[in-house]
């Protein structure tokens, strides 16, 4: 979960759906800026083009009008992260990643890149709202049921091979002596570590805990 700020002001459709009395607030416009905001992946997991696609109330509307079609409260979610979320009611206090520039260093990410690990969260502050998102964010990449289990691998699998990918372009830059190569590399990483990356929050996590890397790319982890 990284910083993914809302652009302004709300599509045209919500404020008209609105006043219908089955007014809808995911049609095309809403849709078309949620997929831009939040570079087209998931605002939990960051997994890049999902195929299941949810228009997610960050706060739920629980029949609210004004929660229901508030732009604001809109997020772009794929299929297994929301249902993951509805499960649990503590999971309706969770950082919001549209309002605060810092959330990701909030919460520790790591992975180990090896076949079957776990993903593993450690939050650094002791909040509500921090803590609550740990335990979403462990139960989203780790699993709970059998077929919670299933996604959650898959998705994994799916992060270790860009971890390890982003980790090789990190021992090529840090090998390579040749200036034009070593910049080649320098480019690969740093678009790695941009909001559009897939699972961008773990690989900025490596740099942060290297201080070699920290030192030459820590810019691009904000």
């Amino acid at each position: 979960m990284i910083f993914l700020p809302k652009s302004q002001p709300a599509p045209i459709s919500l404020e008209k759906e609105k006043k219908k009395v089955s007014g809808k607030y995911n049609l095309n416009d809403v849709l078309e800026r949620l997929n831009t905001d939040f570079k087209n992946k998931c605002y939990i997991c960051e997994t890049k083009e999902p195929t299941s696609i949810n228009v997610e109330h960050f706060k739920p509307h629980k029949e609210n009008i004004d929660l229901k079609f508030d732009w604001n409260n809109l997020f772009f979610c794929c299929g297994h992260c929301n249902n993951t979320k509805l499960a649990k009611p503590e999971f309706d206090n969770i950082l919001n990643c549209t309002e605060s520039n810092n959330v990701e260093i909030k919460i520790k990410y790591h992975i180990n890149p090896y076949p079957k690990e776990k993903a593993n969260f450690l939050a650094l502050e002791n909040k509500d709202e921090i803590n609550n998102t740990v335990k979403l964010l462990d139960q989203v990449y780790n699993g709970t049921t059998v077929l919670k289990l299933l996604e959650s691998s898959n998705m994994r699998n799916n992060l270790l091979k860009e971890i390890i990918e982003f980790q090789n372009f990190l021992i090529k830059y840090a090998d390579e002596e040749e200036f034009e190569e070593k910049e080649k590399f320098k480019k690969a990483i740093i678009k790695h570590l941009k909001p559009s990356s897939s699972f961008t929050a773990f690989k900025r996590w490596i740099i942060r805990n290297n201080d070699f890397f920290n030192n030459k790319f820590a810019e691009y982890t904000i």
